[in-house]
């Protein structure tokens, strides 16, 4: 009884009474209308067959085992290639196959089984990840009258759940009641958007006391809501339970994948199921991605099939001319009793014939294992960049991971970086730092940006006093023990000085709003004693724990109350203080500012607020800006110094005049309709007004270690760097001084709108903007000046439109370096694009959260940070690492040797099928254009698939023509892949070019030496069976001893895959003559018994060798010689121990070997040189 008189006296929540959720789109629409037709009878299941629902499974998978045939074999067959060995494939079931049919179809089978296989594993991964998410196990309410333990996919629409501390929720559910006596508990949604902080649900005070499990026996109620839709913000529904209806909003919705935090169990009734749910429904494919390389790749299978056709057509026109002209006069081909192929009165038909034949006879001339090899070596390569030691951060655990393979050889052709600044460039760790109270500064302690200004300032004056005295203080403080959160330094507040100040009751009256204005929930550490704190941002989590450190510690919370200890007090005593919370105005991004309306002990109703200092220094009353002009100073000098800042604030408020206004905002609240929103807004609009200025805080968010360093050698391999942040300007251009993007000397070109109302005024004053700034860059003479271009989100919304984005773009690009301020995540995606689109480059794009994901998915590479924003920045991208620091080894070392790897790949691939493919072209046409291979069909059907498949792949995986170490040193030689010198038309062609001549010389090499030359010592000549195997011998050699001379890099791998081809070779011969002549036909015992005992077979082979592989020794010799490359340089001056000899040599080469970069640590140094420089020839 005593329980039921508590929660009689409940009344409805005022906690979490205001927020501002995202529009719905649904206006005035009705429940029942079209969107508004779902209908949950809850815990009714005979009810629930007659109304199904999607079931609760889930599947992400590509396949299942009735499709995964059909759509496997669509997706294999939808490449050009595969689709053409599929045609000579049936092709040769037919007499005009030149090939036994088991030549033809055991290659493709091979290839495309083992992308199949590929494929398969993949989704077999997907499919155990959905079977272990539709395994877990809840407990949902049976008809026995308790809760017995389900799997998730056996949950049901209206099913009563009970879910438990730490677990997901299975499905989108209907909150009805906690362990919490008013029904709250407490939520964490990084699944959904990326948000590490804890989110409150309140449930219905009319479910309240649905707290047991028996009291679910008798429970009936119909909810009439919103049809399935992704929006995660929105909720429109009502309640019919025990004869009222209740209004359901987003508060008392939980959704499936997000957690139970901080509460013991909660029961709720399922809504939305499997693919219905919010989650399922805002989930997206990522969009498909392909590199630059594979595309132009797809242009050389063209050209390859160009000439395949080419030369298909001259066989087919050579045959009909035969036909017609010699077949009669040869007698022995029985002319008269020839089919319709060989028939000399139908020569067209028998062209027509001949070029099906023709067309699978140099069908080899297209690299049927090309994509899968490159597959294979690309999901090797991957590997290689997860196991990367280096690229592995202690602190926290995480590797670097390779999320997709498609895209390795992309990291070394990146030409610009688009990044998020929070938690990307800085860690999005705020410590408290300065804070100003009543007008008096306070906080010694210097930020990062201080320390770097100071750095600068030293080197560019004799006086370093200044900078003597900062890092002094920086020393002094990294000696004490450290806080997470907190790095002020200032005895006139800490251990309870403040009581001393002339403003103590300021002081007192600063630290209670950071104490009670907020949202945030406190946990014990059993180990420290000390409350931590479950914030909704860092910034708020600095301010309790600031709170804390100076004697006022938030140590609890209820749904009405928070609870602050007071340390520090008169009479030295501690005090623990309730604060009666009425109302909580949350912080928006459109509001900029976040109220608690509480009152104290004493009876006294207070607005505490806190906000962006220009939004609060706008409501402030007269009297209450005694101290703005004293605080406007500091929160300059904050944001010079790199610190994020907020402004405090707040007004007493009379009894009458708040229940006057209460009344108005719970009309507003209740009210129902499109305009219900901005209802809210003006009646907190209303009572946000005549503050009284307290003070300002100022947080550092850190950049994250070797940033300043990542982004100079970044610079030195050419890259461009675009910041795009939420921050302000004053913020985002100090951050750009302490990472050296920005430097003194640099010009800014600043871009902001008028103001003006006038919006056709707005455009012409900014692109008279854009104007003046490329005028005052084509007028600058000076060859070292350096520009950065600075816009703000409101002037970039103009920009970015159709008549105005090429010009923005023009003068972007001719920067040093940019920033885009105050921007929101479509201005990012939006900004991502023009550049991708505008210069044609490849844009990588990186940032660590829920804000990023629209610009990581719209550039060419996507790179999330596995931070403390959540994984969704992750999730989205195609590679993702644990600090912005790894970037640089990422790109500089594993970007540059995929590229050069996958492209010489590439090109040798094309290079040994022409060098093959060739010489059927010469032998038929040597034959009167018959059709005949030279070469035996099994030969032909292990070349592609085991004689020269291991060696290229080998390259592909352990190719460096430079070590990690030398990369880092030498970053320019990163530009070889942003200017394509490896896999432009040049070095194609020219690798064709090498192909065509080895044919040549391999064809006519031994045409010419067994054509009627004694091959043995008895003096018998060559036949067929010995000419075709001679000359696949001499392609085995000559083509592995190509790729070895390829190769900068030899470990035991390449050795055993090149020699070890070869002599597979002779084995395979071995076996293959050792066979039943049935099977072997011509070739039985041909090692053995024809070719190992003539000395004129390993002549022939020697000198065809030897031959195919001058001309390629010769290049690269005069190449070395004379047109020497980064690497050619850097591999001599290695191979010669000069690095180790000289010393001054090396330091030389490697400060030759940088891009000239006008951004980045090296820039502020060349400048300093300069500086020096001049002074001395003044001085001469």
């Amino acid at each position: 009884m005593a329980r039921g008189r508590i929660r009689a006296k409940l009344r409805k929540s005022h906690l979490y009474s205001f927020c501002l959720f995202r529009s719905s789109g649904s206006g005035g629409q009705s429940i029942g209308g079209p969107g508004f037709s779902r209908t949950v009878y809850c815990n009714e299941p005979q009810v629930l067959n007659q109304k199904p629902y999607r079931s609760n499974i889930i599947s992400t998978t590509k396949y299942n085992f009735f499709s995964f045939l059909p759509k496997a074999l669509y997706e294999q067959f939808h490449r050009v290639a595969n689709l053409y060995f599929l045609g000579c494939a049936i092709a040769s079931l037919t007499p005009l196959s030149p090939f036994s049919p088991v030549s033809m179809i055991a290659p493709l089978a091979f290839v495309v089984g083992l992308s199949m296989a590929k494929e398969g594993l993949e989704d077999w991964r997907r499919f155990m990840q959905d079977r272990e998410v539709n395994s877990r196990k809840v407990h949902v309410h049976n008809e026995e009258g308790g809760f017995g333990k389900k799997t998730w996919e056996d949950v049901r629409v209206g099913d009563v759940v009970k879910v438990e501390k730490d677990q997901f929720f299975p499905a989108d559910l209907l909150l009805l009641s906690s362990n919490y006596e008013d029904g709250i508990c407490y939520v964490e949604t990084m699944n959904l958007d990326g948000e590490t902080n804890l989110k409150a649900k309140k449930a219905l005070e009319a479910t309240l006391g649905l707290d047991e499990d028996d009291n679910f026996n008798n429970f009936k109620g119909i909810i009439k809501c919103e049809d399935p839709n992704p929006s995660l913000y929105t909720f429109v529904g009502n309640l019919e339970y025990e004869g009222k209806v209740y209004a359901i909003d987003p508060t008392q919705i939980l959704l499936r994948d997000s957690k139970l935090r901080n509460t013991e169990f909660v029961y709720g009734v399922v809504i939305f199921t499997g693919h219905d749910s919010k989650v399922m429904q805002n989930s997206t494919r990522s969009p498909s991605k392909r590199s630059r390389v594979e595309k132009k790749m797809d242009y050389i299978i063209y050209v390859l099939f160009s000439v395949l056709l080419v030369i298909s057509l001259i066989s087919s026109f050579g045959f009909a001319v035969e036909i017609k002209y010699s077949m009669p006069v040869w007698w022995f081909m029985r002319p008269q009793d020839a089919d319709e192929y060989y028939s000399p009165k139908k020569p067209v038909i028998s062209g027509l014939s001949h070029m099906v034949t023709a067309l699978m006879l140099y069908g080899y001339l297209i690299p049927i294992s090309l994509y899968v090899s490159i597959e294979v070596v690309k999901v090797l390569q991957a590997t290689f960049i997860n196991q990367d030691i280096q690229m592995y951060d202690e602190d926290t655990g995480i590797p670097a991971q390779a999320r997709t393979s498609n895209l390795n050889e992309e990291l070394g052709q990146v030409d610009t970086i688009l990044s998020d600044k929070t938690g990307t460039l800085t860690c999005n760790q705020m410590d408290f730092l300065k804070c100003s109270i009543a007008g008096i500064p306070y906080g010694v302690s210097p930020s990062e940006v201080e320390l770097a200004a100071a750095q600068q300032m030293a080197n560019d004056q004799e006086d370093q006093g200044e900078l003597k005295t900062l890092v002094a203080s920086k020393k002094e403080k990294a000696h004490k023990s450290p806080i997470k959160g907190f790095n002020f330094e200032d005895n006139r507040l800490m251990n309870g000085n403040w009581l001393k100040e002339p403003t103590a009751a300021r002081i007192m009256l600063f630290c209670q709003i950071l104490a009670v204005c907020h949202t945030a929930i406190p946990e014990l550490n059993e180990e420290t004693g000390n409350y931590t704190y479950e914030a909704e941002s860092p910034d708020e989590g600095s301010f309790l724990v600031a709170a804390r450190e100076l004697g006022f510690e938030f140590f609890q919370r209820t749904q009405s109350s928070v609870f602050v200890r007071e340390k520090y007090t008169a009479s030295g005593k501690p005090i623990e203080r309730e604060y009666k919370i009425l109302n909580v105005l949350e912080f928006t991004s459109k509001r900029k500012r976040m109220t608690v309306i509480v009152r104290d002990e004493e009876g006294q109703i207070l607005l505490l607020c806190k906000g962006a200092d220009s939004i609060i220094f706008d409501r402030l009353s007269k009297d209450g800006k005694l101290y703005l002009e004293d605080t406007t100073r500091h929160l300059n000098d904050y944001g010079e110094a790199g610190l994020r800042t907020l402004a405090l604030a707040y007004r007493k408020l009379e009894e009458s005049e708040y229940t006057a206004w209460n009344n108005e905002f719970q009309k507003a609240k209740t009210s129902i309709g499109a305009d219900r929103d901005a209802m809210l807004e003006n009646a907190a609009d209303m009572m946000e007004r005549d503050l009284f200025l307290v003070g300002a805080t100022a947080v550092e968010d850190k950049l994250q270690k070797g940033v300043p360093q990542c982004i100079d050698k970044l610079a030195q391999a050419g890259l461009k760097l675009w910041v795009l942040t939420g921050d302000k300007m004053e913020t985002a251009i100090n951050i750009g001084f302490a990472c050296s993007l920005l430097r003194q000397g640099m010009k800014q070109i600043c871009i902001t709108e008028s103001g003006s109302e006038d919006k056709q005024e707005v455009k012409e004053d900014i692109l008279k903007q854009f104007t003046n700034g490329l005028e005052m860059i084509k007028q600058e003479n000076d060859p070292h000046a350096a520009f950065a271009l600075i816009i703000d989100g409101k002037t970039l919304a103009y920009a970015l439109e159709d008549d105005m984005k090429l010009k923005f773009l023009g003068l972007a690009v001719e920067c040093a370096s940019v920033i885009c301020c105050r921007v929101s995540p479509k201005q990012k995606a939006l900004v991502t694009r023009l550049v991708k689109q505008g210069t044609g480059k490849t844009t990588l794009a990186i940032g660590d959260g829920a804000n990023d994901v629209g610009m990581i998915q719209e550039a060419d590479i996507g790179v999330g940070i596995s931070g403390v924003e959540g994984m969704q920045a992750v999730m989205a991208s195609d590679f993702s690492v644990s600090q912005f620091r790894f970037l640089e080894r990422l790109l500089v070392v594993h970007g540059h040797w995929c590229y050069k790897r996958i492209a010489q790949m590439i090109c040798y691939f094309f290079y040994k099928n022409i060098a093959f493919g060739l010489t059927l072209f010469y032998f038929e046409a040597f034959t009167g254009f018959s059709g005949q291979s030279v070469y035996d069909d099994w030969y032909m059907l292990l070349f592609n698939v085991v004689l020269t498949s291991l060696p290229v792949m080998s390259l592909g995986v352990f190719e460096q023509d430079v070590s990690s170490e030398v990369c880092l040193e030498f970053p320019a030689v990163y530009q070889q892949g942003p200017r394509n010198l490896f896999f432009d038309w040049y070095r194609i062609l020219g690798w064709m070019g090498n192909g065509l001549l080895c044919s040549l010389i391999i064809f006519f090499i031994n045409i010419t030496i067994l054509y009627d030359q004694a091959f043995r010592a008895e003096g018998q000549t060559a036949d067929l069976a010995v000419l075709g195997t001679t000359m696949f011998t001499c392609i085995v050699w000559s083509l592995n001893c190509q790729i070895a001379l390829t190769m900068s890099h030899f470990t035991w791998i390449q050795h055993v895959t090149i020699w070890g081809s070869i002599a597979a070779w002779y084995i395979f011969l071995l076996i293959y003559g050792a066979l039943s002549p049935r099977i072997s036909g011509d070739a039985y015992q041909i090692l053995v018994e024809a070719l190992a005992p003539a000395p004129i077979y390993w002549q022939t082979t020697l000198l065809a060798t030897i031959a195919c592989t001058l001309p390629y020794m010769a290049h690269i010799a005069y190449q070395r010689c004379f047109e020497p490359e980064d690497h050619h340089i850097i591999q001599e001056i290695k191979y010669y121990r000069k690095d180790v000899e000289d010393q001054h040599m090396w330091t030389r080469e490697r400060s030759k070997a940088r891009q000239k970069t006008k951004i980045g640590f090296t820039a502020r140094v060349d400048a300093k040189i300069r500086q020096v420089r001049a002074k001395l020839n003044k001085k001469q």
